[in-house]
């Protein structure tokens, strides 16, 4: 049986610069919303190797690098690219952009009764140490 799709609203594309990574917590998940230029890709914002901050570390091209021990991931798969041969992968989810807006797609962190109806303000961070509310709603 096929997930029904359910996209929240995350923040304004501009919330999230170039070649950096921001973390929203959504449904008690950190997640990291990375922005590559020509799209935006989310990723569970733990290291497998040993829950370094992703949404903190190096962006080029569609991976990033942990920055606690250098482990590159692709976000676009969620597979460990370095060290090679490494088994881990992460859970990535599904963005898109309406009207200049991340929104993100929960149906993997929600079930559809817990999916929220109203916006609500969630703790958003990452990269440099910047703090923002982002505001999460359906």
């Amino acid at each position: 049986m096929k997930t029904q799709e359910r996209w929240i609203r995350i923040t304004n594309c501009d919330n999230i610069p170039l070649r950096e990574g921001r973390v929203v917590n959504v449904g008690g998940r950190d997640i990291a919303i990375f922005n590559l230029g020509d799209r935006f890709l989310a990723v569970v914002n733990r290291c497998p190797h040993n829950g370094g901050p992703l949404a903190d570390g190096i962006v080029s091209g569609a991976t990033v690098v942990c920055p606690l021990h250098a482990w590159r991931i692709n976000l676009e798969s969620g597979s460990v690219i370095k060290p090679a041969n490494t088994a881990a992968c992460l859970q990535t989810f599904r963005t898109r952009i309406e009207e200049g807006v991340v929104l993100l797609d929960v149906s993997e962190i929600y079930a559809t009764s817990e999916i929220p109806s109203v916006a609500k303000e969630t703790t958003c961070y990452g990269a440099a140490a910047t703090t923002a509310a982002f505001k999460v709603g359906a």
